[in-house]
């Protein structure tokens, strides 16, 4: 039976999971195994993410007054949630792909800037590109026309040396 003051810590730390983080994955745990829950922590770790198992009702209250007070919406049975401190789709990027490749768990929806999404949704949110993969392909398009220009004149430039070194080679 967990105490009192247990139950405050819990909720302190849910709270300030809550409070530093962007978004929230729910997921279903049941069936996996104590290192495969440390190996999904550590890949998220890795990804400026972190996993909690949480105790469903603890969790509730301190959602309350939080961008995430609608993450209890989702909150039925066993579950994990997959907290997102950086970009927005790494958590549920590593998530969806530690359970494609595991064929155990699943994700019930997550809670996106005070919106829950759906499972569905929260699966498209898992395969949309990265912020910095979006600034990449961004920054390619802007430089696209300048390196056609490059090109352009370039391509321009070597034709008129070639034809003024053939018509020197023509005259000597």
């Amino acid at each position: 039976m967990a105490t009192k003051e247990f139950k405050s810590q819990k909720i302190e730390h849910y709270k300030h999971q809550f409070e530093n983080a962007k978004v929230a994955v729910v997921a279903d745990y049941r069936g996996l195994t104590v290192e495969e829950i440390t190996e999904l922590r550590r890949s998220l770790q890795s990804n400026n993410a972190d996993l909690t198992v949480t105790k469903n009702t603890l969790c509730k209250v301190a959602a309350k007054d939080t961008n995430f007070e609608a993450v209890s919406e989702l909150m039925q049975g066993p579950t994990a949630i997959a907290f997102g401190f950086g970009d927005e789709v790494a958590a549920a990027k590593v998530l969806s792909k530690f359970i494609k490749e595991n064929k155990k768990g699943e994700i019930l929806g997550a809670v996106l800037e005070g919106k829950v999404l759906s499972a569905d949704e929260a699966k498209k949110l898992a395969s949309m590109p990265s912020k910095e993969e979006l600034y990449a392909k961004m920054l390619g398009s802007i430089n696209s026309p300048a390196s056609g220009i490059v090109y352009s004149i370039n391509g321009v430039m070597s034709a008129l040396v070639r034809a003024i070194d053939a018509v020197a080679k023509t005259k000597a």
